[in-house]
């Protein structure tokens, strides 16, 4: 489970806080989307609740030990230099010490992406690229992927096969999901709950009730 109470987080150290007050509890195997306007801190909490982050105030704890990041496509400096797509999971299994040399092509044919393993990284489309930050992330099967907008700059086709598979692994493997979103229909459709960032607070719901209030506040209903 991932429990934080009444957390303040400040990049300064002190005021204005980002969060104030803030309160979360999600049991293991959830699938929670994180939404709010941009600004409003959805991005900051996702690394508190990895432990990238410390509050300034409050306490956040989380008993999965086994986790796994997969930040926006413009944090990855991989992208920008001359690396295969092999190499880059190759260098991440190092990194977290697991010998199983296969596990690189196991990680990438689960995402469907084993025919570009020796493609370079900054080749790739959008969505082959997420994929493959995907693939790494799961290298050392993780009980907790904390993503940060996962179809951020992703075609419509990679986008459907990505939250799919992120459904299958919280369906099929228990694995608990944290997603930081600005694709409304998918967090509808996919979450076991919803957690609302605005004016430095949060407030959970069931995916039902959050579209409910959300087509009260905008008649126009989902785009």
């Amino acid at each position: 489970m991932i429990c934080a109470k009444n957390i303040y987080f400040s990049y300064t150290g002190g005021q204005p806080y980002v969060l104030e007050g803030l309160e979360f509890y999600a049991d293991t195997g959830q699938y929670v989307s994180i939404l709010g306007e941009n600004g409003s801190g959805k991005s900051t909490f996702a690394k508190l609740a990895l432990g990238l982050l410390s509050p300034s105030r409050g306490m956040i704890e989380c008993d999965i030990e086994r986790r796994a990041y997969v930040p926006q496509m413009n944090e990855f400096a991989d992208s920008r230099f001359p690396i295969t797509v092999r190499e880059m999971l190759d260098s991440y299994r190092r990194l977290i010490k697991v010998k199983d040399r296969g596990r690189t092509e196991a990680a990438l044919e689960a995402v469907g992406m084993l025919g570009s393993v020796d493609k370079l990284v900054g080749a790739l489309s959008g969505g082959q690229r997420q994929k493959a930050f995907i693939a790494r992330a799961l290298m050392g099967d993780p009980g907790l992927l904390v993503l940060d907008e996962p179809s951020a700059g992703v075609d419509i086709g990679s986008r459907r096969e990505i939250y799919t598979y992120l459904k299958r692994l919280n369906d099929e493997r228990g694995m608990t999901i944290l997603s930081v979103e600005h694709n409304l229909e998918a967090a509808l459709r996919n979450s076991t709950s919803i957690y609302h960032i605005e004016n430095r607070r949060g407030h959970d719901c069931s995916p039902t009730t959050y579209e409910r209030e959300y087509l009260r506040l905008n008649e126009g209903g989902l785009s």
